[in-house]
């Protein structure tokens, strides 16, 4: 499983949340204390909005721990809204086209988890593609097809609806198909305005998921970034967490 992060609030530096903090996300790469895997060395991104409404995007199959441009960016790269992500892969190749976050139009999708069974499922899933997205695609992980499935549902009207209705998809197509792996998943998703965290699984507990909330800034981690436990709050499983900016933070049940 992957590890990943993301910032909303006050412009800073990259580096502030990457490097410095006792767990950073580089430490994490290297040492995860809640993952199913401790390391994650199948590549890394980042993507980060600026004075563009299409967001920057830096991946790589290097592991974060050993790329000083990762390093060199995250130093100088200011932001009031970004993603970074490390992967441990479940199964698909170690590609920069697999790296996440993943973007289309002004929307960033990152993700930690797995469609249980998908080797099985995916021609169906991809099916549901419209030939628009089917193009955009150009990775082979569950966690693209997952993010196109949300731009297919109506992503840019309602995007708890397209949540609930691409979640329902996948359970039903792995029911049909005889699956009895889990759909587990963590996911991030921003237009560069409003952001979204989903935790979710269909049996069992999901990747852990926490928020932490200050003044005006928010950050989303798989797990905390330090040990000051009075800081960090726990995403509970089946529930949806919005933020549309300036404090204002709520996590909602997800059905």
């Amino acid at each position: 499983m992957c590890r990943w992060l993301t910032y909303l609030g006050e412009p800073i530096y990259l580096d502030e949340l990457l490097y410095k903090p006792e767990n950073s996300l580089i430490h994490q790469s290297l040492d995860a204390r809640e993952g199913a895997t401790t390391t994650n060395g199948d590549g890394f991104g980042i993507g980060w909005y600026g004075e563009r409404a299409t967001p920057g995007l830096y991946r790589e199959t290097l592991p974060a721990w050993n790329d000083q441009n990762l390093q060199h960016l995250a130093h100088q790269l200011r932001s009031p809204l970004f993603f970074a992500h490390v992967r441990a892969s479940t199964g698909t190749a170690t590609s920069r086209d697999n790296c996440h976050p993943f973007r289309l139009g002004p929307w960033l999708f990152m993700h930690n988890g797995v469609i249980g069974g998908f080797p099985r499922v995916r021609r169906q899933l991809e099916s549901l593609l419209p030939d628009q997205l089917f193009n955009c695609r150009i990775g082979t992980t569950d966690s693209e097809v997952f993010f196109l499935l949300l731009a297919a549902n109506g992503l840019e009207d309602d995007v708890a609806l397209a949540f609930e209705k691409t979640v329902s998809q996948v359970i039903t197509i792995m029911r049909d198909s005889g699956v009895e792996e889990s759909f587990r998943m963590t996911a991030a998703l921003t237009d560069g305005k409003a952001f979204y965290a989903l935790r979710f699984s269909d049996r069992g507990i999901p990747p852990s998921l926490y928020w932490w909330s200050q003044k005006e800034s928010l950050i989303v981690v798989s797990e905390p970034l330090d040990d000051e436990a009075e800081h960090w709050r726990a995403v509970e499983p089946s529930s949806l967490l919005v933020s549309v900016g300036h404090g204002d933070t709520a996590v909602r049940p997800f059905e």
